[in-house]
């Protein structure tokens, strides 16, 4: 079964962790556009070094490096997918709906996940990365300090500074709440409360696609 779903939320909101979930249970690709960009900054490569500056400050990256980035991604992935951290912007969301139109494609659902921005404060200091998979969950979720998917050594975050959340939450704010118009005119909108344990949510995404409820 395939699965062509956006997920939309704050910084710390729990994106990663529900997206991984939300594509392992449909056997599709998973893609964290954060995890992506922080993997090609410690890598130094040409986007990494262009982009460091930018998420230093918690900026978003340009919509004319973002959206050839995802291009690609999708051209390799036409199974199915997850997107973590794409669409952040209208221009991001038209390219997608250009993207998918081009390939006879649509997305099943946008999910929006909704946390209190003092919980989002309180869950930045606490959260951890693994290097080695890119898996991103609270400290609490590792094993004795390992990663619970492949038992590499996690650590904090680089751009968990309270400062750059609190740049992170203005430009989501700015830039990625009007998708949630956007997305909600449409219908393809749902809205997730994820203060609730992990999985409680995950639950409460898969119950959004009943069966025949997706694309095929």
């Amino acid at each position: 079964m395939q699965l062509r779903a956006v997920l939309l939320g704050p910084p710390a909101s729990g994106k990663g962790t529900q997206g991984r979930r939300l594509a392992e249970f449909f056997g599709v690709a998973y893609l964290s556009t954060g995890a992506l960009l922080r993997e090609a900054v410690e890598n130094r490569t040409p986007l990494g070094l262009e982009a460091k500056p930018i998420l230093d400050r918690g900026g978003y990256l340009p919509d004319e490096l973002m959206n050839p980035i995802l291009g690609e991604w999708l051209d390799r992935h036409s199974d199915g997918w997850v997107l973590d951290g794409f669409p952040r912007s209208l221009p991001q969301a038209r390219f997608l709906n250009d993207w998918l139109d081009d390939h006879g494609q649509s997305l099943d659902r946008v999910i929006a996940l909704d946390v209190p921005i003092g919980e989002l404060l309180q869950r930045i200091h606490d959260r951890v990365e693994c290097p080695n998979c890119r898996w991103s969950g609270q400290f609490s979720q590792a094993i004795r300090g390992l990663c619970p998917v492949c038992q590499h050594a996690v650590a904090p975050r680089a751009d968990d500074s309270e400062e750059n959340f609190r740049s992170r939450h203005a430009a989501y704010v700015r830039f990625t709440v009007p998708l949630l118009d956007y997305y909600g005119s449409s219908g393809l909108l749902a809205h997730v409360a994820a203060t609730a344990p992990a999985d409680e949510v995950a639950a409460s995404i898969q119950a959004l696609f009943p069966p025949n409820a997706v694309t095929a």
